[in-house]
């Protein structure tokens, strides 16, 4: 389900410095991927968490968490998806490039940082909540009271900012639903560089973690 926000001038700027907050989280955890080769979630989050705290403040513990969670998804796509020329399965010897985030990237909200009530929207930003008007539908309020609501996103296209909520399938496992997330195509997003000529600045630190979340 996708909801296009209604965003004023002020509200743009909070939601793209809070975009540009998350990409320099993200960033920070790149070097990490590479070196150790680890980008399970619960890994990373043991890994980086605490630093990543310290070094981002501002940017607040659940939403370092929602990065994190960026950052193994991303890579579960470019370092395990068949059609990925990054495949690790292929190349297991190969180091892993670097990769870097831009700041058009999707940000990850979850029941912490954002909430919906009938008729009104709530979500962290840098600087406090921000509030949106929502019209939902009666279907569609009955589907966030009945159904596990396994995602949100926020994602900037060329009409502006627009929220969206996958749902799990019922009838599907929970490895089923976290994997009919990623790209069937196996393309390279957007928003993320890749760098072969970046190789790890010190031996890994760690052994590879599984990959799955």
């Amino acid at each position: 389900m996708h909801i296009p926000l209604d965003v004023q001038p002020e509200q743009r700027e909070r939601l793209a410095a809070l975009q540009q907050a998350v990409a320099e989280v993200c960033n920070a955890l790149a070097p990490i991927v590479r070196d150790t080769r680890c980008w399970n979630r619960v890994g990373l989050h043991h890994l980086a968490y605490r630093s990543l705290r310290e070094r981002f403040p501002q940017v607040g513990s659940q939403m370092i968490c929602n990065a994190i969670y960026s950052v193994s998804r991303t890579c579960r796509l470019l370092f395990q998806h068949p059609q990925s020329p990054f495949n690790v399965a292929r190349h297991p010897d190969k180091p892993l490039p670097l990769l870097q985030f831009q700041p058009s990237l999707p940000v990850y909200f979850d029941r912490h940082t954002l909430s919906v009530k009938v008729g009104q929207l709530s979500m962290y930003t840098l600087d406090g909540r921000m509030k949106f008007q929502l019209n939902l539908t009666d279907a569609d309020v009955q589907r966030f009271k009945e159904n596990k609501l396994r995602e949100i996103v926020l994602t900037q296209t060329q009409e502006g900012y627009r929220l969206s909520f996958t749902f799990a399938d019922p009838q599907a496992s929970d490895t089923e639903s976290s994997d009919s997330s990623l790209d069937d195509s196996g393309d390279l997003p957007e928003y993320v560089l890749v760098s072969e000529d970046s190789l790890p600045s010190h031996p890994t630190a760690a052994e590879p973690q599984p990959a799955s979340v």
